[in-house]
């Protein structure tokens, strides 16, 4: 990927959610809180095969 192409599409990406946390904060908060949602389910099916595996 060209240096240039992957510098626009970062910045890009920065302005879209910059845009939709300004023009939508409440629905923002809502994706966050769904997203570490996910990562706590996660991280706890995680926990929970390790201690799977020393018992």
């Amino acid at each position: 990927m060209p240096p240039n192409l992957k510098k626009a599409l970062i910045v890009g990406a920065v302005g879209f959610v910059l845009f939709f946390l300004i023009t939508q904060p409440t629905q923002s908060a809502a994706a966050v809180h769904a997203v570490l949602g996910w990562l706590q389910e996660g991280a706890e099916a995680l926990m929970t095969f390790v201690r799977a595996l020393f018992e």
